[in-house]
């Protein structure tokens, strides 16, 4: 391609507007240029190959499927691309009036004539683009990170998540105690069917394919489908990201999630307390989002998946961190979210394999996710220097207070909400293990932040008295982390995760007990929260 007088870029023949030369003949191939006055109308120019065609045909047909509203008809016509180029596209076309006067008749609902564009695993660089021009909130710090806002909903709304009851679930652990809040499938759908309306009225929607578990023989596809792009980079930035074959060959996900948060559920649809829902059906292999936008929702949704999933494959899924030392030897930190689960597994001194939830199979150990969610309050470079220098460009901060003229931000404000979050590829930590697994652990480590003062700094269990503390799971609820907790509360948490748990916290207990005799792993206590009262 070559630069014209005009601006326009010209094309020969071949495809090249060069002219080449065979046994000393120069043979002109810019006989006939076509000329194109932009990239994108070079490209379409370009004839695609066919097999390239026959994906994306297929990849519209399979959203369009997992966007078919059960009442109205199949729902609008999904397109390639973002509407804002294709109608400046439109508009430097030449267009040719005529004058028929035509009535049209019309015999399918109003949702079958709309066309909704579908942007489809954008890089982060588009992603950026989309979310500045079109995202209120959303700016470019000075260390390139992306800050943006989760809503008014800054944490989890965990009573507010639903479980569909059906015969498929009658091994959940239900009652009290449980976090399962059932649901029936019918209210289900209803939820399911005012988000997808949702994301059908919108002139675009975002979605991702990507994958759960860094086990090869044991990943699941996942795909989201959203409305804002800070939600796209996100998700993009904690699952694991498809290379360009494995995204050709994709195929349907196991599991999807439709994320209308910006849209409030019916309060008063039968089982709704609020006008947040966020509803997973395991039968049919769907999570439904409103009324939240909130990101951490999807991943901890996802987390519950797998927490239903593995298990049934005798496979340990585990609310831990994970690293491994120079020699091989591999460590598990549990914990609740901010009792210090990413600060201590990012050591520079070991190989992080990932911050917060992980498979532990007769292969060894595997992260579940693709990247890590810090939290940032009071975070210094000092401190946590992995962690500060995963700050920068293509980083989500949600939440964050930041100087309007400099854009740095201040990670001591918490004016917005104490549970400020960095989301990150794990390949921005330098010493990340690629891929994210590693050999069965050799000690497991228990984390509790304690508020009151009562628990020794480190104290190491027999098996018994790991299975003891893994099935309470005393901590400290630290502000911020679920909506509405401002002071750090004393609380029991099952395998400390129970919030994400599907069954009884005795099946867990059992399988982590197995594995540690199996593999012969040590049991360890940690307090991270006040030492020798408060």
């Amino acid at each position: 391609m070559m630069e014209a007088k005009d601006g326009q870029a010209w094309l020969g023949t071949n495809g090249y507007g060069s002219r080449r030369e065979e046994d000393g003949v120069c043979h002109d191939d810019s006989a006939t240029p076509v000329r194109a006055n932009t990239v994108d109308e070079l490209h379409s120019l370009q004839r695609k190959p066919q097999v390239v065609e026959d994906r994306h045909r297929l990849q519209l047909q399979s959203i369009s499927a997992s966007l078919a509203s059960m009442t109205c008809g199949i729902g609008p016509k999904l397109v390639n691309g973002d509407p804002a180029r294709k109608k400046e596209m439109a508009g430097k076309a030449v267009t040719h009036h005529q004058h028929h006067i035509t009535v049209p008749t019309i015999t399918v609902s109003d949702s079958d004539l709309k066309f909704t564009h579908v942007l489809y695993n954008l890089s982060p660089s588009e992603l950026y683009e989309h979310a500045i021009k079109y995202e209120k909130g959303s700016f470019i710090t000075s260390s390139g990170a992306l800050a943006t806002l989760s809503g008014a909903k800054t944490g989890r709304s965990p009573r507010d998540k639903r479980v569909v009851k059906d015969e498929t679930t009658d091994d959940l652990w239900w009652g009290k105690g449980s976090p399962n809040i059932e649901m029936d499938e019918q209210t289900f759908l209803i939820n399911r069917e005012r988000a997808v309306d949702y994301l059908n009225s919108l002139d675009k929607v975002f979605v991702n394919d990507q994958f759960l578990n860094w086990d090869p023989n044991n990943r699941i596809k996942v795909r989201i489908i959203s409305a804002r792009a800070y939600h796209s980079l996100f998700m993009h930035n904690m699952c694991i990201r498809p290379t360009y074959e494995e995204l050709e060959n994709f195929g349907e996900p196991d599991f999807t999630i439709y994320n209308a948060g910006q849209f409030p559920c019916n309060r008063y649809t039968h089982y709704m307390t609020s006008s947040t829902s966020i509803d997973l059906n395991l039968k049919r292999r769907e999570m439904v989002i409103l009324g939240t936008r909130y990101a951490g929702e999807m991943k901890k949704g996802l987390f519950s998946v797998m927490h239903y999933l593995m298990p049934k494959k005798q496979i340990l899924s585990l609310h831990s961190g994970c690293n491994m030392g120079r020699g091989g030897d591999v460590a598990l930190f549990f914990g609740l979210s901010g009792t210090g689960k990413t600060t201590l597994s990012t050591d520079r001194n070991r190989i992080l394999i990932g911050d917060d939830e992980h498979c532990w199979s007769d292969n060894g150990i595997s992260n579940i996710e693709g990247g890590c969610y810090a939290k940032c309050i009071d975070l210094s470079q000092e401190k946590e220097p992995d962690i500060w220098d995963a700050i920068k460009f293509g980083t989500v901060l949600e939440n964050v207070v930041f100087d309007e003229h400099s854009r740095e931000v201040d990670y001591t404000e918490k004016s917005v909400t104490e549970n400020t979050r960095a989301a990150y590829p794990i390949e921005y930590i330098a010493n990340a293990k690629i891929p994210c697994v590693g050999p069965h652990p050799k000690n497991v480590i228990l984390l509790a932040c304690d508020a009151f003062g009562v628990l020794p700094p480190v104290s190491k269990l027999s098996h018994a008295q790991t299975m003891y503390h893994f099935i309470s799971g005393y901590t400290a609820l630290v502000a911020g982390t679920e909506d509405g907790i401002k002071e750090p509360q004393a609380t029991f948490s099952a395998c400390f995760g129970a919030a994400f748990i599907m069954l009884h916290p005795t099946r867990y207990a059992a399988m982590l007990a197995d594995k540690m005799n199996k593999h012969g792993a040590t049991g360890w206590l940690v307090n991270t929260g006040w030492i020798g009262g408060r």
